[in-house]
Order: C-alpha cells, then sequence, then structure tokens
C-alpha cells in the first residue's frame, strides 16, 4: 500500500500539471456542464390554518360619538369645533360652509331655526337671506336685534343644523336626533333667558314635537328654558297674514322677558 504524499511531492507534481497547461482540477467523477441542473425540490407548502373569525366592529352609533365628543367642551369655541368635525351627518358633505351662529352670545334671547337656506350656505351666518331680514324687522319692531350692543336688547340666533340640506329638503329625523347633543350644549352654554324655536323642525328638536300651527305663542319648556314656539319668517314670506300671529308673539316674548327681569 503506498503511503500518502508528502506536502512537497505533493507541491511538486501540482506545479509539474501547471507546467503541462493544466487549469482545471479534476474530480474523481466526469461533470457534464452543459446538463440543465434539475428543478430544487418544492418545499411543500404549510397548510394555512384558518383564520380564527374576526369579531365584527362596534356599530358606530352617531349620538353616541357626538356627546362623546363634546366632554368637557366648555364654551363656544370648542361646541364650534366639536360640531366642525364630527363626520357622521351626510348634510356636511355637500354644504358649501359650515353655519353655526351669529349675534350676541350673551343675549336673553336665543333664536333657533331649522337648517340653512342657499343665502345662508353661501356667507357661512345663519338669516341672511330674505327670511333673515324678515326676522331682523321683527326683532327691530321690539327694540332688539343681533347688532345691538347691551346684552338685554341683543338677540342670538342659530340652527339646528349647522350645514345646508340639498334642494332645501327636510331634515331627517336621524339627522335632527345625532345633532341634538350639540344643540343641547350649545343652549346651555349661552344660558339665554328664554328661546324662541322658529319652524317645525326646531319644535321637533327642543320640545320633541312638531305642529307650529297649534304650538306657536303657546309658551313651553325645553332644555330647562321657557321656550316661545313661532312661525319662521320663511313661512311669513309666503304667508303674510300670519304676520298679525307673529307681531302678537313678538309682543308675548317682550312682556315674558319683562316679567323675568
Amino acid at each position: 500500500m503506498e503511503s500518502a504524499l508528502d506536502y512537497y511531492s505533493a507541491r511538486a507534481l501540482l506545479d509539474w500539471q501547471i507546467e503541462l497547461g493544466a487549469t482545471e482540477a479534476i474530480l474523481d467523477a466526469p461533470v457534464n456542464r452543459y446538463e440543465t441542473p434539475a428543478e430544487k425540490p418544492k418545499i411543500k407548502a404549510i397548510a394555512r390554518q384558518a383564520d380564527a373569525p374576526v369579531p365584527p366592529a362596534p356599530e358606530v352609533v352617531p349620538v353616541d360619538e357626538a356627546r362623546a365628543s363634546l366632554q368637557g367642551v366648555a364654551d363656544l369655541e370648542g361646541v364650534r369645533a366639536a360640531l366642525a368635525a364630527f363626520e357622521h351627518c351626510e348634510l356636511k358633505r355637500g354644504a358649501r360652509k359650515f353655519v353655526f351662529a351669529d349675534g350676541n352670545p350673551a343675549a336673553r334671547v336665543m333664536i333657533i331655526g331649522e337648517a340653512p337656506s342657499r343665502e345662508d350656505d353661501r356667507e357661512g351666518k345663519p338669516f341672511v337671506g330674505r327670511a333673515g331680514q324678515l326676522l331682523d324687522r321683527m326683532f327691530a319692531a321690539i327694540d332688539m336685534g343681533r347688532d345691538v350692543a347691551l346684552s338685554k336688547d341683543a338677540i342670538y340666533v342659530t340652527n339646528v343644523l349647522p350645514w345646508r340640506p340639498p334642494q332645501n329638503r327636510d331634515p331627517q329625523p336621524e339627522e335632527i336626533a345625532m345633532l341634538r347633543p350639540f344643540l343641547e350644549r350649545h343652549i346651555e352654554i349661552v344660558a339665554p333667558d328664554v328661546i324662541v324655536v322658529m319652524g317645525n323642525l326646531s319644535c321637533e328638536a327642543v320640545l320633541g314635537r312638531r305642529g307650529i300651527s297649534r304650538m306657536r305663542g303657546n309658551w313651553q319648556e325645553g332644555f330647562g328654558k321657557p321656550v316661545l314656539p313661532m312661525l319662521h319668517p320663511e313661512a311669513l314670506l309666503k304667508q303674510p297674514f300670519a304676520k298679525r300671529d307673529a307681531w302678537a308673539d313678538l309682543l308675548s316674548l317682550k312682556a315674558k322677558l319683562e316679567s323675568l327681569s
């Protein structure tokens, strides 16, 4: 049996092969370098376990979201910001502008209309169209107005909804309900002596029922405040004969304010 080559003998043999022109080492077995390599065996995919059933997302209740957004809100700017950021009312998508309020927040009288008109939506202020101009003339007749300096003679105006419904349609009951918490906090912060609700929708939001033709002129109570239902100025523009009733309501309001002072 031949003994293993020592280092020097192996090195001498290797140098001799290089001198002969050898450039590759030859393996013990021949290699076909033109053969297509066999595909690597595929790893069997691990059977994916069925995903655990995902529990349904909790249902979003817009009224609850509205109340939650008002937590800790203690001033009008906070109410304005929370209402403007509320995303659950679809009316927001089609309105041009957000319409919050106008007048003196220290006023004794808070007037609540229904929803912005086309002019209100364009200007971003409530009661600025023909109905708003009539409203200003009505209260000027009893020496009150939204631009009056003295708070005892000032009025503060807002609407149940801050966004105009498309084509001036009536707001849906669910739209009124989801925005009612904002109106309630709005009233709490303004703290008027009396509230005037103009139109059926504002009666529904504040008093929980409609029927302005029967309710107008009759003092009610809502949110802990005396409430006087009146016909909306828009209705007075269509029914001028009803202005006599509106004048009687204004005199009733003036008498109420005197009795409360």
